[in-house]
């Protein structure tokens, strides 16, 4: 299994290159729902403001000014049903007008579609293998570790809130300390080391987990900084047993926001920005700062 160019700077042996814990800034986004006819209007207001966020000052209590982000990443639901209109407009936008690189993982509408009657054709499925080898991966950005699993979604329990998958737990566990690495043998896997700091990203967001124990229990005692999540369609963070989960906010939502995180040496920090107010979210219930160890 090889992984595309675009993750390939970001993954190295860290037997032979230990990354610096500089800060790290990233945006992240879910759920754009693009439609079935490729009309994605709706996305190019969020896609400005994560392109204008650099260099604005954050509130005063969070200092500083915002960093140009290292990628943008997005929880899922890319499209509302997977056809290659959707898809192709998705790619346009973020190759061609997000000036930054993205990262994403597949939601439920990308693989079994809004309806849940007929089976989706595998067109996101497709891309998203050719462009990251497999429906779940790994990568790593500076000194942080970030574990991108997929979850099957079961769209005959017509509930938003299940399992995460036995499969998807099992890839956590697997990969909290090792990723695939293109510069070595083909399916062998280079160690991340103990302590490293770890984002895992999945689209259920923690509301919509029936199994969040089993989930944090799959965390093991691995440095788990933060778990990025979408579904519901806003903003949202909840400790739980001493995981912070970030639900990030979707551009098919009453909430106009993208949300910034910057994690430096000791601290992590989420903070939504209002773009259709030009504005912070001062809203406590949507925003994590939070002391860590690197």
């Amino acid at each position: 299994m090889a992984l595309p160019e675009t993750l390939r700077g970001a993954q190295r042996d860290s037997k032979s290159r230990q990354p610096a814990a500089k800060p790290l800034t990233f945006f992240g986004w879910s759920d754009t729902h693009v439609p079935a006819d490729g009309d994605g209007h709706k996305l190019l207001p969020a896609i400005d403001a994560m392109n204008r966020l650099p260099g604005r000052a954050y509130p005063k209590n969070v200092g500083g000014v915002v960093d140009i982000p290292a990628f943008v990443f997005h929880c899922g639901d890319i499209t509302e049903w997977p056809t290659h209109q959707a898809k192709k407009t998705y790619e346009d936008l973020i190759t061609k007008r997000l000036q930054y690189p993205s990262f994403e993982i597949l939601g439920n509408h990308d693989e079994a579609g809004a309806d849940g009657v007929a089976p989706a054709p595998p067109i996101m499925k497709e891309w998203f293998k050719r462009r990251y080898g497999d429906l779940s991966y790994t990568f790593d950005q500076g000194a942080i570790h970030f574990v991108c699993p997929f979850s099957r979604y079961d769209e005959s329990l017509g509930n938003p809130a299940q399992d995460i998958t036995a499969e998807a737990l099992g890839f956590i566990t697997r990969h909290l300390h090792r990723h695939y690495s293109p510069d070595l043998v083909p399916e062998k896997w280079a160690s991340v080391p103990k302590g490293r700091p770890i984002i895992v990203a999945t689209h259920l967001c923690f509301d919509a987990m029936t199994n969040r124990d089993a989930f944090v229990d799959a965390l093991g005692d691995a440095n788990v900084i933060m778990v990025l999540g979408g579904h519901y369609h806003k903003a949202k963070v909840t400790p739980y047993r001493g995981v912070s989960f970030v639900q990030l906010p979707s551009t098919k939502s009453p909430y106009p926001e993208v949300t910034a995180i910057r994690i430096t040496s000791d601290r992590l920090t989420a903070l939504p920005f209002d773009y259709s107010k030009n504005q912070w979210i001062d809203d406590p219930g949507k925003i994590l700062d939070v002391e860590i160890s690197r």
